[in-house]
């Protein structure tokens, strides 16, 4: 069947996938890069130090999301909806003082995980090192800042200086520095490649913001503007930072429970297949950015058509990339994890496991973002947390007795079930069907009054 696209459509749709296709090629130079930094990590490192590193990493990624306080995605909604309505200067202070509750956060996570840490050891000393959780520490405020800067530069309409330092310089640099480092004999531990990331990472921030400047967009934090906008946004901002924690534990949890159950070296093979799995989504991720703000501009103008198209592109084009990805790990999954050596083909099975999973995450279209963009941030945290949680206390139970074969069996079943539940709240309640058969929707999908 033949679906025709109405002219007002075609030129809004052109410019969000031709926008999509920048993002895509930064997001796969990103995921090329990524993929190289944990090879070498691996290949430099002894199983236990490289798992050291894994879990490092996903444990500053989780707090480094708490740090943000909900900041990213809730710049990205503020922005539209202020500016839809006319106050510039209303949107301008929400990207400073977004600015500013990230480095205050940032700040008191990192004092907090130190001073547990170290209460920890003083009264319940360990047999292995703690060192990997202060490396961690490091990384928390570059990764939140890292992370608000892009949402508030791609909310303002920047693409390569939003994405760029972090994506692709970042990621140039870390693998460089430890291939030069250990060319002159210096093998990191897992720790030292956690400090060496923050360092690095604090670099392209400097970068990122000097860029910025010179460019006219907003992003200085000022003080004196977070009380009246927290009093405003607040709330809202509490349920999105619940709804970006359990997503970002959806995608790191594993690892940390893995390490925390079993090893650190089945943490390091579990770490490497979720982000193999992960590239399945690398298109979906890119049209995300780009298409999180025209979601939340047309939405709030009343412009469904234009909304539902969106998404509609959105989720077709994100999943015919995903299926081909999928049948590659199906196919060649235990050669891909050979590139980290040896010993992590045998996470084919945990890699196809978790694909699958992702698979239906494709399939089901933006589902998040739309729901994050429209005022339903506190039902995708209801809904979405309650069946992922269910499936963290079931990875709890299964993982002593499968190990992590189950604990990606039930990540994939968890993550099905939320995906559609999430979906058909975005149909139902919303009006905006982000599934596969989102396409049909745009025919019929009418334009309303904001308000």
């Amino acid at each position: 069947m033949r679906v025709t696209i109405p002219s007002d459509l075609s030129d809004l749709l052109q410019s969000g996938l031709w926008r999509s296709v920048g993002s895509l090629g930064i997001k796969v130079a990103t995921a090329g890069l990524t993929y190289l930094t944990y090879v070498v990590l691996a290949r430099t490192m002894s199983p236990d130090e490289y798992g050291h590193f894994a879990f490092g990493l996903a444990l500053a990624t989780v707090l480094a999301i708490g740090a943000s306080v909900g900041q990213p995605t809730a710049i990205l909604r503020v922005w539209s909806q202020e500016t839809v309505a006319g106050r510039k200067p209303a949107a301008k202070r929400a990207v400073q003082a977004g600015s500013v509750l990230t480095i205050l956060s940032g700040l008191a996570i990192t004092l907090t995980l130190c001073a547990l840490v170290f209460v920890w050891v003083l009264f319940l000393p360990v047999s292995d090192t703690v060192n990997h959780f202060y490396g961690a520490a490091f990384l928390i405020l570059p990764m939140a800042m890292a992370e608000y800067n892009s949402s508030a530069l791609r909310a303002q309409g920047s693409l390569w200086t939003a994405l760029v330092p972090r994506d692709i310089l970042w990621r140039i640099a870390l693998p460089a520095a430890v291939l030069a480092l250990f060319a002159f004999g210096v093998v990191l531990s897992g720790p030292d490649a956690l400090v060496l990331s923050a360092a690095l990472l604090s670099g392209m921030l400097a970068l990122q913001f000097w860029k910025s400047m010179h460019s006219a967009y907003v992003l200085s934090p000022v003080v004196g503007v977070t009380s009246l906008y927290w009093k405003q946004w607040g709330k809202i901002s509490r349920w999105l930072l619940l709804g970006a924690l359990i997503e970002t534990a959806a995608l790191n949890a594993d690892v940390i429970l893995v390490g925390l159950m079993l090893n650190l070296e089945s943490s390091g093979v579990y770490f490497n297949a979720f982000r193999t799995a992960g590239l399945m989504t690398l298109f979906t991720f890119a049209i995300e950015l780009v298409i999180a703000p025209m979601i939340a501009q047309h939405f709030h103008a009343g412009e469904m058509r234009k909304a539902q198209a969106i998404t509609a592109m959105g989720s077709a084009a994100g999943f015919a990339f995903s299926l081909l990805v999928f049948v590659a790990f199906f196919g060649w999954g235990d050669w891909i994890l050979s590139f980290f050596g040896p010993s992590y083909t045998e996470g084919w099975l945990v890699l196809v496991l978790l694909s699958i999973g992702l698979l239906f995450d494709a399939a089901t279209g933006p589902s998040k973002i739309v729901m994050m963009m429209t005022g339903h941030e506190r039902a995708y945290a209801v809904i979405f947390g309650t069946i992922m949680g269910l499936g963290f206390l079931a990875q709890i139970l299964i993982i002593p007795v499968y190990g992590i074969v189950g604990a990606a069996a039930a990540n994939m079943g968890a993550r099905i079930l939320a995906q559609l539940a999430i979906a058909l709240w975005c149909r139902l309640r919303i009006g905006l069907d982000t599934s596969l058969l989102g396409i049909l929707a745009t025919r019929t999908a009418i334009d309303r009054v904001p308000g």
